[in-house]
């Protein structure tokens, strides 16, 4: 049976609204999408490092129940991250993190891949000198056995001074990846690009022919070989958009894994589709304060 794998951080999100904490809840930006993904009965893999700590506890109890294994999830002795998400007018969230840095990082046993699986990669995490060495080691031997490579820069505006150490990094996450799930935000937190051709242009000369450009509540741009199309976004009333691109993702990765599509067979009518379905769970994820689409919305789907 083909597995859905995500690597990332893994934290413990405390929302505050009007400066009150409203929320708490597992989050960061791939656990939040192998949730989703798991509330879904798709088989998924949360590859990522959590303390042993009662935050740690409540996170894994979480994930187990909603589906997601964490076998390849390496608990260390320590303390989880913990991030303070501050609401803003327009619902999306400036943050507080606070991180330890555990003595070991990401000690697992890579898994015996196969061509029918999928891999989504990315955020901040995977620029990170503790954890690099391990990941790109996975995400290669993924590649390698023909694994779909699906890749989120998920960089914004805080870490902007640190991008010129990290662009070669970040070229190498694109030359890896089968498709680029990339918003505006991040595109001119990394390059200062402000349009999608452009975008493409960079992705592609790193050998990546596939780009999801995502424009907030503007729109979606999909590049391939075939051409541009787009997908408008309908307007909702948001609660929070913490979690609205990672539900997103777990949208676009449900529509890969029915399909069993690899990159080269997709089409542009086949990605409208796919995009169109993620662009309704990131609609729906907008609408609460959960970082995922709720059971019910995952039954509707089913």
């Amino acid at each position: 049976m083909p597995t859905i794998y995500a690597i990332g951080e893994t934290i413990y999100d405390i929302i505050f609204s009007n400066n009150e904490p409203v929320a708490a809840k597992a989050g960061g930006a791939m656990l939040n999408t192998t949730v989703s993904l798991g509330r879904l009965g798709l088989p998924v893999e949360f590859v990522s490092e959590l303390g042993d700590d009662p935050a740690g506890n409540i996170i894994s109890s979480f994930l187990n129940h909603n589906g997601v294994s964490i076998d390849l999830a390496y608990r260390y002795a320590g303390k989880t991250i913990i991030a303070l998400a501050f609401l803003q007018e327009n619902n999306d969230a400036r943050y507080s993190f606070y991180k330890p840095e555990p003595d070991t990082r990401l000690q697992i046993e890579l898994p015996a891949f196969e061509a029918s699986d999928i891999v989504l990669f990315g955020a901040f995490y995977s620029l990170t000198e503790g954890i690099r060495r391990q990941l790109i080691e996975f995400v290669e031997m993924a590649r390698d056995a023909g694994a779909l490579i699906v890749y989120d820069p998920n960089i914004r505006s805080p870490h902007k001074n640190e991008i010129e150490s990290l662009r070669e990094l970040i070229y190498e996450n694109f030359s890896l990846s089968d498709i680029v799930r990339g918003s505006d935000e991040d595109f001119m937190t990394m390059f200062d690009i402000r349009d999608g051709n452009r975008a493409y242009e960079m992705t592609a000369s790193y050998g990546c022919k596939y780009l999801v450009y995502t424009k907030s509540n503007i729109g979606v741009e999909i590049y391939s070989p075939d051409g541009m199309t787009e997908v408008p976004v309908p307007s909702v009333a948001t609660r929070s958009t913490i979690g609205a691109g990672d539900s997103f993702n777990a949208g676009l990765i449900y529509e890969l894994y029915q399909s069993g599509l690899k990159p080269g067979q997709m089409q542009s009518y086949e990605l409208r589709k796919m995009v169109k379905t993620a662009v309704s769970f990131g609609s729906h994820v907008c609408t609460h304060y959960d970082n995922y689409i709720s059971e019910e919305f995952a039954e509707k789907m089913k």
